[in-house]
């Protein structure tokens, strides 16, 4: 994008956005306005359609409510972060667990309303929940994560009152309520768009919100920018201090790194490690760096197709990468390696570090031992959306591969088509980031290597002696069998290695430093209901 066309836009925006608050004075709408750029914009405008993008979870959880949300804790470092012990009223004032754990009684706030004005009932929660939990795919998948598995399980007890009834005693149930997925739509207004091949109204809600969250979208233009205005009737929670949002779509990393110096934009991500380590010197900003919970960075086999089919040859690939080099010229050292460990764990937690290392003479000897002595050819695939890590771990994996005789074809996917291609499950090898919502390994492995249909075990990988460990650890007798389970787990997958973790990444954000209010969440998009300027 070029920069004059950026300012030149960014500004005809923000005159449009304060045309109708002539009485305010300019360094009052400033604080008002809010001018983030990233690499790419959503791709829907519902968190419930087909390959929604990160991006996406973003609009879900500013535009839309859920029943509650986590609270916030202060890091040692001073760096503010959502707490996910901790669960905090948002469309529901209060609610009651039963003494003997079989459901869940939520009051809802009586003032609530949509965007458009309409009342926000329990009617439109058990509509939502419904849809959640049958429109298949991701949001299907993320409710049953949390045991939230039947339309049956969400009762209407009147206009207020809404009960989520538990299938089983499962920790996360509650949790699971909070994250992006469970939130409330406008159902009748839904329903007025929906068709008979359409019935959940996805096709018009990829286009248009149907919540009643804290801000609403006032513009979309997919592949240029989304703009946000707050909803001044929002009711549950504090009104947010930011009234407009303008989120530019600027794929080039130097670009944004310009606008931000410039002070053009006030917020940026998904830059290079090495911009935000050179950024975090600049007296006129601030860079903020959390490591992401329950995330990998990783190389990933499909296990299905052959050559990857053979254990040797994916313990071959993982004693070819050049982790140290990865390290060095792909993250710069801003991340937490994931190597130089042991394949027997320790401790009960996920991610930790594996034992493998580059050992190119030890991979020969695998790879001819399973009959490819002389190499083979596959395809190598990346997020382009995240190309400034991704393209030299990808470049760096073809090159070492390559001294095993494995001849490496890189296909560069573009972000916007990325979600899509990797639940396709039928790419051979692939550079890529994961992380789980909630913070526990079983609920990583649940979502990624469970072979029962699991949304984003995207490596194919089917192994019963698994799956037995992974609904052990979910539903525990106690914490003894927890904590032997995940040891078991994560050894299991460092032998067969289907994915071969590098690094857990770091969330860094810039900002400029009139910018305040950032918390950390683990969905990694920014909460503008939280960001104050001054």
């Amino acid at each position: 994008m070029d920069r004059r066309r950026f300012v030149q836009g960014s500004a005809a925006l923000a005159g449009a956005s304060v045309a109708t608050q002539p009485a305010l004075a300019q360094s009052e709408r400033r604080k008002e306005l809010l001018i983030v750029a990233n690499e790419f914009g959503p791709n829907s405008l519902d968190i419930h359609t087909v390959g929604a993008n990160r991006p996406s979870y973003g609009v879900s959880w500013v535009c839309y409510d859920r029943l509650m949300t986590f609270g916030k804790k202060t890091l040692p470092n001073g760096q503010v972060t959502y707490d996910f012990a901790k669960l905090e009223p948002e469309l529901a004032e209060s609610w009651i667990v039963a003494p003997d754990n079989s459901h869940v009684i939520f009051r809802l706030r009586r003032n609530a309303k949509f965007h458009d004005g309409a009342p926000v009932t329990a009617k439109d929660v058990k509509w939502s929940f419904d849809r959640a939990v049958s429109v298949g795919g991701f949001p299907t998948f993320q409710m049953s994560a949390g045991s939230l598995e039947k339309p049956e399980q969400f009762v209407v007890v009147d206009d207020h009152t809404f009960r989520v009834n538990f299938l089983r005693p499962d920790k996360m149930t509650m949790m699971d309520m909070a994250v992006p997925v469970p939130c409330v739509f406008n159902s009748e207004l839904v329903k007025k768009n929906a068709t008979k091949e359409d019935p959940w109204g996805l096709q018009w809600t990829k286009n248009n919100v149907a919540g009643g969250g804290a801000y609403k979208v006032e513009a979309w233009r997919p592949g240029q920018e989304i703009v946000y205005v707050r909803n001044d009737d929002w009711k549950s929670g504090p009104l947010p201090k930011i009234r407009r949002v303008i989120q530019r779509d600027v794929p080039n990393a130097g670009t944004r790194r310009a606008l931000l110096l410039k002070g053009d934009i006030d917020m940026t991500y998904d830059m290079p490690p090495k911009d935000f380590g050179e950024l975090a010197k600049e007296p006129s900003l601030k860079v903020v760096s959390t490591p992401i919970e329950n995330a990998i960075w990783y190389v990933g086999m499909n296990v299905k197709n052959k050559p990857f089919s053979d254990v040797r040859v994916r313990q071959a690939v993982a004693l070819a990468i050049p982790y140290d080099k990865m390290n060095d010229v792909a993250v710069y050292g801003r991340a937490i390696k994931l190597y130089g460990g042991s394949n027997e764990p320790k401790q009960p937690i996920w991610p930790q570090p594996h034992g493998w290392k580059t050992d190119l003479d030890r991979a020969k000897a695998l790879l001819k031992e399973a009959g490819y002595e002389s190499g083979f050819e596959t395809t190598l695939s990346f997020d382009l959306g995240s190309a400034t890590t991704n393209e030299p771990m990808a470049v760096l994996l073809q090159e070492s591969l390559a001294q095993l005789g494995i001849k490496v074809q890189i296909q560069k996917i573009p972000g916007a088509n990325w979600r899509a291609a990797l639940l396709k499950k039928d790419m051979p090898l692939i550079v890529n980031r994961f992380g789980g919502w909630l913070n526990y390994p079983e609920y990583f492995f649940f979502w990624c290597y469970h072979g029962q249909n699991a949304v984003f075990n995207t490596m194919s990988y089917q192994n019963p002696k698994l799956d037995k460990m992974i609904e052990n650890a979910r539903f525990p007798e106690n914490k003894l069998i927890y904590d032997s389970e995940v040891r078991a787990m994560v050894k299991l997958v460092n032998e067969d290695v289907p994915r071969i973790p590098l690094f857990q990444p770091l969330m860094d954000v810039a900002m400029r430093k009139d910018v305040s209010g950032y918390m950390y969440w683990f969905h990694l998009q920014p909460d503008f209901r939280n960001l104050s300027k001054t």
